[in-house]
Parts: C-alpha cells; sequence; structure tokens
C-alpha cells in the first residue's frame, strides 16, 4: 500500500504564488506516476498534472501550462506542484494521486492511491 499526504495549501490573493506538496510512504517505489486533480464545490474532480518517476515526463491540463510546473524528488518521495499567476478560479481542494503503471494519465479512474486533500482558495 500507498499512504499520500498533501501540504501546503492555503489562503493567496489572485496573481499570487503557492505550493503544494505531496509525501508517499508505504510502498512508494511502487509509485511510478504522481498525479494532482482539483474538485471545486459544486463541479466534478478534474485533472491538474502529472509527472513520470523519472521526471522527465509532463503532463498539464491546458489552463494550468505556464502557471503550475511540477517537480518530484524521488529520494524523499515528495512531489510539488508549484502554482503560479492563481486566478480565483484555481479555488479548489488540490489531491495527489499515484499509479503503478507508466504514463502521465489525466484519468482519474486510472490512479490507486490518493491523499486526503489540501484546499488552496484564492481571494480576489
Amino acid at each position: 500500500q500507498v499512504q499520500l499526504v498533501e501540504s501546503g495549501g492555503g489562503l493567496v490573493q489572485a496573481g499570487g504564488s503557492l505550493t503544494v506538496s505531496c509525501a508517499a510512504s508505504g510502498r512508494a517505489f511502487n509509485l511510478y506516476t504522481m498525479g494532482w486533480f482539483r474538485q471545486a464545490p459544486g463541479k466534478e474532480r478534474e485533472f491538474v498534472a502529472a509527472i513520470a518517476l523519472s521526471g522527465h515526463s509532463t503532463n498539464y491540463a491546458n489552463f494550468v501550462k505556464g502557471r503550475f510546473t511540477l517537480s518530484r524528488d524521488i529520494a524523499k518521495n515528495t512531489g510539488h506542484l508549484q502554482m503560479k499567476s492563481l486566478k480565483p478560479e484555481d479555488t479548489a481542494v488540490y489531491y495527489c494521486a499515484g499509479r503503478r503503471i507508466w504514463g502521465t494519465s489525466a484519468d482519474p479512474n486510472e490512479y490507486e492511491y490518493w491523499g486526503q486533500g489540501t484546499q488552496v482558495t484564492v481571494s480576489s
């Protein structure tokens, strides 16, 4: 089993920056892909970004390209989602997800492990 714990959420003004992190424990060496999803009130969970184990393969949703950057520290079993130029519409609970299969999938159904989520609120 793999456990994922997010941290770093909070309140930020529009145009500001925030980094959320995901720490993996347990059988984390099996975690080939780490993904981020978000869910705003009344909306479905949507894909934000994903990164492969090597860190060389990434996939970003169009609405975050150029603003969000993924990184991964394999030695520490952690991943980081750096968010810049935040907008009020980025307000959501951000979830870290993991899967043991290669490929930076945007489909939440293809992820086996999920964190509890961290709230990101962007004020206008």
